[in-house]
């Protein structure tokens, strides 16, 4: 038995949840994948997956044994990288996936300046508001705006930005311009659900906050067509600052209850538990929090 191969076929298969995925992954049949598992199993004299017909699941020994073989094989992989390169500088292939709005104005410029910096690493990005599992899509991490929703991601913080109201000046000449949270009753939203919570808008003053419930007709999981549906006079959205910020200049919208704080949404990048984390994405993780630290505006 090939024990490197096995080890690594075992890794893909739990990571994904199937063979088939993880033969395709590795480029082997079904069947092949299902013989190095089994040969491991054999070897080590444990059981290391459940198999049934509908899902593939850890036994109590395979979650053991995961997180360390895996820590494993990826020091290996980047020691084999290292060693291809004359310099010892962090190289190969680096997979994220992105918000599609976030990523194409905020994230990939950045990308583009690091991409340039670090000639050795290649990038996949996938660009979807879709929340993909990393396993599944074989990503090293997710730049994700906004509180984790899995609790099972490590989170490395990159910057934090700002939440705003924000409406057409047509829309507010008709329905009135809100001065205070409870004014906001009444009034139509238009609902951009990237948010955790996307109803709950949380106004504060001072010391104080207030939470609106604001249910809207209009539900969007894309920030930007929030914004557009905000523009044609359909309501009232909150979405980042960034995205507002062009339109807000250009006087298509106003800010609604500006005088209040608004919240913040945090940006991170989410990796899986218990994995090693390989140099080049410590490096890009580094490059963001610095790019994105303290003191950086979005809507600039």
């Amino acid at each position: 038995m090939d024990r490197l191969s096995a080890d690594r076929m075992f890794v893909e298969v739990a990571r994904r949840g199937s063979f088939s995925a993880a033969a395709a992954r590795l480029g082997c049949s079904a069947g092949q994948a299902s013989k190095l598992v089994s040969a491991l199993e054999a070897r080590l004299g444990v059981r290391l997956l459940i198999r049934t017909t509908r899902a593939v699941s850890l036994t109590p020994e395979g979650e053991e044994y995961l997180p360390r073989i895996a820590a494993i094989l990826d020091q290996m992989t980047e020691l084999d990288d290292r060693l291809r390169s004359n310099d010892g500088q962090p190289r190969g292939l680096l997979r994220l996936t992105a918000p599609l709005t976030f990523g194409t104005v905020q994230l990939m410029p950045a990308l583009a300046d690091f991409a340039r910096a670090h000639p050795a690493i290649r990038l996949d990005v996938d660009f979807t508001d879709s929340i993909v599992s990393l396993a599944e899509g074989g990503f090293d991490a997710a730049i994700r705006v906004g509180q984790p929703r899995d609790s099972a991601m490590v989170a490395h913080p990159l910057g934090v930005m700002t939440v705003g109201a924000v409406a057409s000046p047509a829309y507010l000449d008709a329905r009135g311009t809100p001065r205070t949270p409870d004014a906001l009753e009444g009034h139509d939203f238009i609902t951009d659900m990237n948010f955790v919570r996307p109803d709950d808008w949380t106004f504060g003053e001072g010391g104080d906050a207030v939470t609106i419930r604001a249910t809207g007709r209009l539900r969007f999981s894309n920030a930007e067509a929030c914004v557009t549906a905000a523009i044609a006079g359909l309501g009232i959205t909150r979405v980042p600052d960034f995205i507002a910020a062009p339109h807000l200049r250009d006087g298509r919208l106003v800010q609604v209850l500006g005088d209040f704080h608004q919240g913040q949404s945090p940006v991170m990048a989410l990796a899986a538990q218990g994995r090693h984390i390989p140099s080049r994405l410590r490096l890009l993780i580094r490059f963001l929090q610095d790019r994105w630290g303290p003191g950086h505006g979005w809507a600039d």
